[in-house]
């Protein structure tokens, strides 16, 4: 079983900013395309970001760009989502995910409430 361990979430205030973290194992990391998702109560899950496995790409959903940005460390294992300007409607459980063409592994979630 593949582990994708999510932190970073939390609660913050609108306008605020927070940082999330994913780290997997080296043996998928290196290869694979990593994202962010994001499902708030009674509605789709939906993208975030994802970056290609080199770093070179990245695509974010519309509603947060230019809030968010998705980068990776490979020599770390780990990818990052850090987000600013949140607002309330950014209130969801985020996943992250790691994705190629054999697979495809989520994490467990992390709660991000943008809350005044």
């Amino acid at each position: 079983q593949v582990q994708l361990v999510e932190s970073g979430g939390g609660l913050v205030q609108p306008g605020g900013s927070l940082r999330l973290s994913c780290a997997g194992p080296g043996s998928i990391f290196r290869i694979a395309t990593m994202g962010w998702y994001r499902q708030a109560p009674g509605k789709e899950r939906e993208l975030v970001a994802i970056v290609t496995s080199a770093g070179s790409h990245s695509n974010y959903g519309d509603s947060v760009k230019g809030r968010f940005t998705i980068s990776r460390d490979n020599a770390k294992n780990t990818v990052y989502l850090q987000m600013i300007s949140l607002k309330p409607e950014d209130t969801a459980v985020y996943y992250c995910n790691a994705k190629s063409p054999w697979w495809d592994y989520w994490g467990q979630g992390t709660q991000v409430t943008v809350s005044s």
